[in-house]
């Protein structure tokens, strides 16, 4: 089932997720959900939080990024699903990269983070993983992951510039934005 992605104004977006244990109910259906939901909005990542779930779960598909003549090898075949994630060794050097959020749709900043960062996580099956990740592989993952600390793009700017974007995040939260996909607004008026 295709599920509403959470706006921006909603506190499950900023709280810090819980972690999960072992035999979660229904786990196998919230994750296939997500993938359906992720797909639907034609993102390449998704977390629980941004489903109203405030657990630390986020899948991701970086395929798209593999596309083309300039594209990422390193995302051809980047399909995770990310439980309890811990992200460590990250790099020094950082890169700066206009990102986007299925939360804040229309918007668009530029966030800096490391190039390269290693991951531990338990799979969908509950196997403990580990990864070293660079590119846009790596940001994706640091990306979905800040969601599971209540952390947001507009976090990353500078003041002046998040005050100047105080306007639209606040109409993202009441619903007045155009987008093609399920959202849920938590200060639309019903």
């Amino acid at each position: 089932m295709v599920l509403p992605v959470v706006a921006y104004g909603d506190p499950v977006l900023r709280r810090t997720a819980d972690e999960i244990e072992e035999g979660h109910v229904d786990l196998a259906v919230l994750i296939e959900n997500m993938w359906k939901t992720m797909y639907a909005s034609e993102g390449v990542g998704l977390a629980a939080p941004q489903i109203g779930q405030s657990i630390r779960l986020f899948i991701v598909d970086g395929s798209p990024f593999s596309e083309g003549e300039n594209g990422d090898k390193g995302c051809a075949g980047f399909k995770r699903v990310m439980i309890n994630p811990v992200l460590f060794d990250e790099t020094q050097e950082e890169q700066p990269m206009e990102e986007g959020c299925l939360s804040i749709p229309g918007i668009r900043e530029e966030v800096t983070r490391p190039v390269g960062v290693s991951v531990e996580y338990y799979d969908e099956l509950w196997v403990l993983r580990e990864e070293k990740l660079d590119g846009i592989a790596a940001r994706i993952v640091q990306h979905e992951n800040d969601h599971l600390d209540g952390v947001m793009i507009p976090d990353y700017v500078s003041p002046l510039r998040k005050a100047l974007l105080q306007g639209r995040l606040k109409d993202i939260g009441k619903g007045k934005v155009d987008v093609d996909y399920r959202m849920r607004f938590p200060k639309a008026r019903r």
